[in-house]
Order: structure tokens, then C-alpha cells, then sequence
């Protein structure tokens, strides 16, 4: 089994809980960021590195991060960029074992950084794992509890990005081996990342609820659709190249049926 551990008093840990690093972009998003931030903090994992990214906010969020400065391990400003570019800067800076994204208007759930560092360190031949997570509103209240499926390329392709960004941590190594984070995707960069993971390595799924996802108008994913179509089929042509959009018709249909179907017979619909 691989050791990963932290420097403690000149020596290094055997067996102890490897780096994560959390990476939150932020930009304007003052109702919700001091809950993001207070939901990493509050994980009190003994090897955490938190970056926290601001893209000029004019909002207050600027001042609430402030208030939060002595938990951060890196914050700094990067006014007039998009998220992915933010993103990449993140990730350049970071120095930990396991990686991972938290927006600005999701949240953890309680110890779940302890059991994704107690998984990858049980599991070393894991390089990237999604857990599972709910659906919040604005004001932070359940909308539902979402398990999924296990990973599989053709759903993944055909139907829809099923896998939660929140609730997805992945080996240093791994990201840059792949080359990390693709400029040309700002809306759909978690799609284009976890398809290119899956090209290096299997994608592990646990049935653990790791994280919650805010659902609101103002979502970028949300106020974007023309921009999330073109990203998506992009990525998409990549690996189906021309195949004409009639025979896409219908593997869309397939892909649907076996993902409900999965999830029916898997359990995912029972909590």
C-alpha cells in the first residue's frame, strides 16, 4: 500500500491521511460563499489545503472571504478571468495528494473529506472516485438525495454528465498526467475532465453522500445553454466523431433506458 502523509516534526507519517487540496472559485456569490467556506472548515481534516480564487467580486463576497483568511491556505484575486482559467492557476498552486473543485454556492457534507482520505488511502489503486450527493435550494433546504450509477462511457456519452462535480476527488498524478484542466471549456470542464479520465483509468463510485449541490436561477451551468450545447457536443464529437445525428438519436434513447434502468435496479431511487 502507497503512504501518503504529511511532514510532522521532521519526520514523515506512515499510513496517515493523504493532502487534499479544495479549490473554490468565486465571483459575486456574497449569499452564498460564507456556507461553502464554512462547510470545508468545518470538515477539520488534519491535512487540508484550501484554495479559495475570488474573480474581482464587487458583491461583499471579497470581505466575507477575508473574515475567513486564517483558514484559507491560499487566497488571492484574479479580476476579469473566467472560472477554468481561475481554475488552472488553482490547481498549478496546489500541493496536495488529492485534488478537488467545491463551487461557491455548493457545500460538504459533514466528514466527508475524513472518508475520502480514509478511502483513497485504503484503496491505492484508486486514482479518481465520485461519491453522491442532494439537491439544495437557494436557501439551503433538501430538494432530494440523488445516488448514481457506477461510471459507464457509452451513458456517459450518449445521455448525460451524471457524475457530480462536488462529490468527485482524484489523484494528483492523474490530473497531470491528462494535462489538467482544458482552457476551451469553461461551462462543461468537469464533463471534458472526467471523460479524459476514464480514457487512463477506471472511475470508482461509492454510495456515500459527500456533497450538496445548490440549485438556483442564477447558475452558470443555468443562464448558459447555448454555450453548455456547443461544449457538450464538442467534447461528445471527440470520441463519436460524424456519426450521423439519427443513429446519436437513438443511442440517446438506449443510453436513458439503461441509466433509469440502472438506477431502478441498483436502488438508487430508495434512500
Amino acid at each position: 500500500m502507497i503512504q501518503i502523509a504529511p511532514v510532522r516534526n521532521g519526520a514523515r507519517l506512515q499510513n496517515a491521511l493523504p493532502k487534499i487540496t479544495v479549490i473554490t472559485t468565486c465571483y459575486n456569490h456574497a449569499p452564498y460563499i460564507e456556507a461553502t467556506i464554512q462547510s470545508v472548515i468545518s470538515q477539520k481534516y488534519e491535512n487540508l489545503e484550501y484554495i479559495v480564487i475570488d474573480g474581482g467580486s464587487t458583491d461583499g463576497s471579497r470581505e466575507i472571504i477575508e473574515r475567513y483568511r486564517d483558514y484559507i491556505t491560499d487566497y488571492f484575486v484574479e479580476p476579469n478571468t473566467l472560472q477554468v482559467e481561475k481554475l488552472i492557476k488553482g490547481f498549478a498552486r496546489a500541493t496536495g495528494d488529492i485534488f478537488c473543485m467545491l463551487n461557491s454556492d455548493d457545500l460538504f457534507e459533514p466528514n466527508a473529506l475524513q472518508e475520502v482520505g480514509q478511502y483513497f488511502l485504503d484503496n491505492p489503486q484508486v486514482r479518481v472516485v465520485y461519491g453522491d450527493y442532494s439537491w439544495i435550494d437557494a436557501q439551503g433546504n433538501l430538494i432530494k438525495r440523488k445516488k448514481e450509477l457506477g461510471f459507464n462511457r457509452f451513458i456517459y456519452l450518449y445521455d448525460i454528465n451524471y457524475v457530480p462535480q462536488p462529490s468527485t476527488f482524484w489523484r494528483r498524478d492523474l490530473y497531470e498526467e491528462i494535462g489538467g484542466v482544458d482552457r476551451r471549456y469553461e461551462i462543461t470542464l468537469d464533463l471534458d475532465l472526467w471523460i479524459r479520465f476514464a480514457e487512463v483509468t477506471p472511475v470508482y463510485h461509492v454510495h456515500r453522500f459527500w456533497s450538496k449541490y445548490r440549485v438556483h436561477p442564477k447558475q452558470k451551468s443555468r443562464s448558459n445553454n447555448t454555450q453548455l450545447r456547443e461544449e457538450t457536443e464538442s467534447i461528445m464529437r471527440r470520441y463519436i466523431g460524424n456519426e450521423p445525428n439519427w443513429s446519436i438519436a437513438i443511442k440517446g434513447k438506449v443510453a436513458k433506458a439503461m441509466r433509469l434502468t440502472g438506477q431502478l435496479f441498483f436502488g438508487c431511487y430508495w434512500q
